[in-house]
């Protein structure tokens, strides 16, 4: 085993998320084997009840994918979709601890307040 990576991995700082970088993600874990785009955006269009543009979904995950949070892979291309792949989405494991430290950051913010 290589110590000195072990090492550096327990030393990296953890990946703060904005906002709607949390709702993506938490879309495409919600999705699982069924989330690319189409549905990615409705899943967050019914649960946020916020408009999402196909540019600024695509700029997420493209921006989350660097991050090293999701994976991306094209499926085999369909007629039915005029020759075009679709683009799938899989939460990596360090999307999912990303996602639990921002909630649990929120809920250490929340503790004891009511509003």
């Amino acid at each position: 085993m290589d110590w000195d990576l072990v090492y550096y991995i327990e030393q990296m700082p953890p990946v703060h998320l904005g906002e709607f970088e949390q709702i993506v993600l938490l879309a495409v874990l919600r999705l699982g084997e069924k989330a690319y785009g189409v549905p990615i955006r409705a899943e967050i269009e019914n649960r946020a009840a916020r408009k999402v543009t196909v540019g600024a979904l695509y700029a997420t995950l493209d921006r989350l994918e660097a991050k090293g949070l999701v994976h991306s892979w094209f499926a085999d291309a369909t007629p039915q979709r005029g020759g075009r792949s679709k683009r799938y989405f899989k939460l990596l494991p360090a999307g999912v601890e990303a996602l639990s430290g921002s909630k649990a950051v929120f809920d250490r913010m929340w503790e004891g307040l009511h509003v």
